[in-house]
């Protein structure tokens, strides 16, 4: 019998929504240090602004620290908690989830090693899974945005996955159903801002909400 550590793999994008295969555990967790944001160029999956050649934008991790040199932008610069899920893969299926994973993740993300907590029987503990992140390197990366702008992007964008905005409804949905506490200011104002576009047909009233 094999004593390798399981595959765990840390979902805090569309992975929540849409599980990789071979799952045969999940657990709700989350990332100290870090903010997600929807600062990566989506040149493939959520596609292209209508009528331009301009991607559109999913999230990715960025460490606090790092994300404080681009947060001129940001209305919520100060919360550092990630909720996610952590996904057990079968070991018999390792090397092809792998696979799959590092191409539905080829623009600009890489696997990095990183400590997730979780609540187990009311104590927290630690689990150390793999996740993919869009380095502050990497070539899709593209920093903060305000938000009327970068909701007014989701909201035209789309790819071969589907229209932008259907991404940012499905994971603001998915985070707020993973734990009582799980939170996030800056996925759920976009989503404000998204809804207040349908209404107003304008991006004023997203500008007024998070002046």
């Amino acid at each position: 019998m094999s004593s390798a550590a399981p595959f765990v793999v840390f979902g805090y994008g569309s992975l929540i929504f849409k599980p990789p295969p071979h799952v045969v555990h999940k657990v709700p967790g989350f990332l100290k240090g870090y903010v997600r944001r929807f600062a990566q160029s989506s040149h493939d999956h959520r596609g292209w602004l209508i009528g331009l050649q301009d991607p559109g934008r999913v999230v990715t991790l960025v460490h606090k620290e790092d994300w404080d040199l681009f947060s001129g932008s940001d209305a919520f610069p100060d919360e550092d908690i990630v909720w996610g899920v952590a996904y057990t893969i079968d070991p018999a299926f390792e090397t092809d989830v792998r696979s799959y994973l590092d191409y539905r993740e080829k623009d600009g993300y890489t696997m990095e090693t990183m400590p997730i907590h979780g609540v187990v029987d009311g104590s927290e503990t630690i689990i150390i899974p793999n996740c993919y992140v869009g380095r502050k390197d990497n070539p899709s990366f593209i920093g903060s945005e305000p938000l009327p702008e970068l909701a007014r992007r989701i909201w035209l964008s789309v790819g071969p996955s589907g229209p932008n905005k259907s991404y940012l409804y499905n994971l603001a949905d998915a985070v707020r159903e993973l734990a009582p506490e799980s939170h996030d200011s800056h996925l759920f104002a976009l989503e404000v801002c998204s809804f207040l576009r349908i209404r107003y047909k304008t991006d004023d009233e997203c500008a007024s909400e998070f002046s």
